[in-house]
């Protein structure tokens, strides 16, 4: 499981890289993974300060840090 949910960390970053800000909505349909696989891979980039997360009426906006 671990492995996976670095693989979708990695596809998370190449999707932010060339899309930049997205909700959480079109990151999932994006990059064609489970919502539960993408909100753990989120919150291992999150956690590690590669992403910023920002609440936007009923989803979340995610963008990859400029300084990371």
């Amino acid at each position: 499981m671990i492995t996976e949910i670095g693989i979708v960390a990695g596809d998370i970053w190449h999707f932010l890289d060339q899309h930049g800000e997205v909700t959480l909505s079109e990151l999932v349909k994006g990059i064609d993974k489970s919502r539960e696989n993408v909100l753990m891979s989120l919150g291992w980039l999150a956690r590690e300060g590669h992403v910023l997360l920002q609440k936007a009426d009923n989803d979340y906006l995610i963008s990859l840090r400029k300084d990371a």
